[in-house]
């Protein structure tokens, strides 16, 4: 499986506007794992930033007057992404802004979902934590990544930013303390089965009011994280009775 995260930065909010791309940043995955590829690239856009805009990304127009026009990154760009599956926090932007590009350029370019699919990891944050503000910022504090670093709006930074949210969005390992498992020591396992022993000679282990309490103020730990409800649930747990 190959996944593109991507993001761009614009002079605007609105393509309609006459508003241009002016930095593309990919990152690239193959079986939800960094390859170590990416894509990035500044682009004039021949034209002003609104208000604002390049305050947000520390861009100019004076710095970006000779990069290399989006119709001269085009093909490379789409051969990056071409048949991924692509990853963008809220689409709806920087997909409309990119298919704005690709329509100056003539209709036999089509459009990013002619390539690739796409996914959009903002409606999967509010679906996971509804009622909540899922922005990059906000998610990369809740879900643990670091964004000290992030002190302007990059297309790179804030993809890789997104790399790592989006895998904890999916994934939740690293929550729950599965992290760094596949980095240990391999250890032999011995299953030992109890299958043909009469019920009365079969170990069975009891916990105490104090394990049980501690179990339970895991389980709404994991809860929280889960959405309301963990597979733990389903699992019946008696009691040690003390003498």
């Amino acid at each position: 499986m190959r996944q593109i995260i991507l993001d761009t930065e614009t002079t605007g909010l609105e393509w309609k506007k006459g508003n241009r791309v002016v930095e593309i940043g990919c990152v690239e995955l193959i079986e939800r794992r960094p390859s170590g590829r990416t894509y990035h690239q500044y682009i004039n856009p021949q034209r002003e930033f609104e208000q604002g805009a390049a305050e947000v990304t520390g861009l100019s127009l004076d710095f970006l007057s000779d990069k290399p026009l989006f119709a001269d990154i085009a093909d490379e760009f789409l051969a990056f992404v071409d048949g991924a599956e692509i990853i963008i926090h809220n689409a709806a932007f920087d997909v409309g802004f990119l298919d704005y590009e690709l329509s100056l350029l003539g209709e036999h370019y089509g459009r990013l979902r002619d390539r690739a699919s796409v996914e959009d990891s903002l409606l999967m944050a509010r679906q996971r934590f509804p009622g909540q503000r899922n922005s990059l910022d906000a998610l990369c504090k809740r879900l643990g990544v670091d964004n000290t670093h992030r002190q302007l709006h990059g297309a790179l930074l804030d993809a890789q930013l997104l790399c790592e949210v989006y895998l904890h969005l999916t994934s939740g390992q690293s929550e729950i303390g599965f992290d760094g498992l596949e980095e240990k020591p391999a250890t032999v396992v011995v299953a030992v089965s109890f299958a043909d022993l009469p019920a009365s000679a079969r170990p069975r282990v009891q916990p105490t009011g104090a394990e049980l309490n501690a179990h339970a103020a895991r389980l709404e730990v994991l809860r929280k994280k889960a959405g309301g409800r963990c597979i733990w649930d389903g699992v019946e747990i008696e009691a040690a009775v003390e003498a």
